[in-house]
């Protein structure tokens, strides 16, 4: 998944498009690696940091990993469920849009 991820960052470099990760590991030092290793170029959070009083995938209603959310550029949910290619259709539709209107 992270070079399919990977490229798509690289794709849509300078355009209306950003790409955010929610990983649930719980040392960050693990995580740390793992985003050296697989040359992660996205912001990923983490889930529930230590000292959090809560977790994203609380707040979003996340139920199972992983789920693909979009946004439109009024922060409206587009797109939610685990589909890799129709996220990634929806999303690049959405940028589609926002170029054409410029």
């Amino acid at each position: 998944m992270y070079p399919h991820e990977r490229s798509l960052v690289n794709e849509m470099k300078g355009r209306p498009f950003a790409l955010i990760g929610v990983n649930s590991d719980d040392n960050l030092e693990e995580i740390k690696g793992i985003v050296k290793k697989e040359k992660i170029n996205w912001r990923s959070f983490q889930n529930e940091p230590k000292g959090a009083t809560s977790s994203i995938s609380k707040a979003w209603a996340v139920r199972g990993w992983p789920t693909l959310v979009v946004l439109d550029r009024e922060m409206k949910i587009v797109y939610r469920g685990h589909d890799g290619d129709e996220a990634i259709d929806k999303a690049k539709e959405l940028v589609k849009e926002i170029e054409a209107s410029k």
